[in-house]
């Protein structure tokens, strides 16, 4: 009996004298300016959370001649989003930060407007995800270079890696949803660079 708790003692104290290191994972990682990283992740992290939770909307609210494509794509690209969530939060941890993760912080953080309530035409819906993933991409983009610049490699390679990546495929794949058709032809997103 006494030796457990003399060895649960010996590990409490152990990890107190740890505890201060475990606060700053970042810096033990070599990493000396996390503080910008993490700023910028956890805007990336509201925009990719607001961004997952429109194609949720779309994937209940889609309707039309194309309902069960949809249907099943936006929730494809929900699932997807959802792993990119996990990861970027975690990543944050690593580097010592605390992520945003209650839906009244992402809003107020996230820069992807907020959509109607009511349902919206699948054209309407697939425009709006395709607005959300220029705002998303840029914004990796952005981070990734600013991670390089800071010497952190880890975090550069899930922006470029897993985040960019799987947001320009999904991308691709809304686009040729709406490739040609009237409604993008009429708009300026036809012109806009990501």
């Amino acid at each position: 009996m006494k030796t457990n708790q003399s060895q649960r003692k010996a590990a409490a104290s152990a990890f107190d004298a740890i505890l201060p290191e475990l606060t700053v994972v970042g810096h033990r990682l070599g990493l000396e300016h996390c503080e910008p990283v993490v700023k910028v992740l956890n805007q990336i992290l509201a925009d990719i959370i607001t961004l997952r939770d429109l194609y949720k909307k779309h994937h209940w609210q889609v309707s039309g001649p194309t309902f069960y494509e949809l249907h099943l794509l936006f929730d494809r690209q929900h699932g997807q989003l959802e792993e990119i969530v996990d990861s970027v939060a975690e990543r944050i941890s690593i580097l010592g930060g605390v992520s945003v993760a209650m839906g009244p912080d992402v809003a107020e953080l996230t820069r992807i407007p907020r959509p109607p309530r009511n349902p919206e035409t699948a054209t309407q819906q697939i425009l709006r995800l395709l607005s959300a993933h220029v705002i998303v991409i840029r914004g990796v983009r952005k981070g990734a270079k600013l991670a390089l610049k800071h010497g952190d490699d880890g975090t550069n390679d899930l922006l470029v890696g897993d985040v960019l990546r799987t947001n320009e495929m999904q991308f691709w794949f809304l686009w040729e949803q709406v490739n040609g058709t009237p409604e993008l032809h009429n708009k300026t997103f036809n012109k806009i660079k990501i």
